[in-house]
């Protein structure tokens, strides 16, 4: 199954290295594309390492073909999964906006689509979050996933925010596969 492991700007973000690495272990093939905020918390040769594709993070690298990469990519991939999934991406990818690689990739993709959010429990109980969340889970094959339900989270607070374990995300992940 070839899978799109999108990676947005989340201190969770680091657990995305452990997906793309039990992913590979499984047989799937695994491209990371990031917001460029992902790469404050995570570097794209973990990335690159761990899944053994390229990572593709801004427009400038997709120079390889005269295909664009996000759309080879939306054209390829079996399943969308972006771990963590930020309010930020949440709020583009609700309202159609594509600043980046990876919101570009969202918008020509026509398949099955996961969202593994972790942020701040006030960001995700914001109005503003909740709706984006509901338009999203609205979509045909959309599905939210998380985040959990009770956890330390980054800032220092307990509370919902955190992204679920590894091991339910590559569970969902590959569960169409199954």
């Amino acid at each position: 199954m070839v899978i799109v492991l999108g990676v947005c700007g989340s201190i969770a973000a680091y657990k995305a290295a452990d997906v793309a690495s039990r992913l590979v272990k499984l047989g799937h093939e695994v491209h990371c594309v990031c917001t460029p905020t992902a790469l404050q918390f995570v570097t794209p040769l973990t990335l690159m390492t761990l899944s053994r594709n390229p990572v593709v993070s801004s427009f400038e690298e997709e120079t390889g073909s005269w295909v664009p990469v996000h759309i080879d990519l939306a054209q390829r991939a079996d399943v969308l999964a972006i771990v963590p999934a930020s309010a930020n991406t949440m709020a583009c990818m609700a309202q159609g906006f594509a600043p980046n690689a990876l919101t570009s990739l969202y918008l020509a993709y026509r398949g099955p689509v996961l969202l593994f959010p972790a942020m701040n429990g006030a960001m995700w109980e914001h109005p503003a979050t909740q709706a984006n969340a509901a338009t999203l889970a609205a979509r045909p094959q959309h599905r939210i996933i998380g985040p959990a339900e009770e956890g330390m989270l980054a800032c220092g607070t307990t509370g919902k925010g955190c992204l679920v374990d590894v091991e339910c995300i590559v569970r969902e992940i590959t569960a169409p596969a199954q």
